[in-house]
């Protein structure tokens, strides 16, 4: 948060200096676009690149995945893969309880080690 915070006063010193230049006649074009470049800039490695990095890993996640594989879908299912067809996995959530869903809504595979064991609730 201190990074942001200081990356916009930066941002907004500079433009200040860049008009008060513009005023006294030494402004150039470059210099009137320099606030937006930076800007542009911080958006780019601190929203968009990360955004891009973590789309890339899960998709990576998705196409590693195969039977066995234990699973948490976007809807906190804890489920074990049955097959995988394409976009869709088959997965059993109970025993002898089977369903199919868009690969696309599974966000973990759970390690081995870490696994869950769902209880039952009576």
């Amino acid at each position: 948060m201190n990074k942001i915070v200081l990356v916009l006063m930066s941002v907004a010193l500079l433009s200040s200096n860049v008009f008060a230049e513009g005023a006294a006649g030494g402004a150039s074009a470059f210099g009137g676009l320099m606030p937006l470049i930076i800007i542009f800039v911080f958006f780019y490695f601190f929203l968009i690149r990360p955004q891009q990095k973590q789309r890339k890993e899960h998709q990576k996640m998705l196409e590693a995945l195969k039977k066995d594989d234990k699973i948490i879908t976007a809807g906190g299912i804890h489920a074990t893969v049955v097959s995988v067809n394409g976009d869709v996995a088959e997965v059993k959530i109970a025993d002898n309880v089977r369903i199919k869903i868009v690969k696309s809504t599974i966000t973990t595979v759970v390690a081995p080690e870490t696994a869950v064991t769902p209880e039952v609730i009576k």
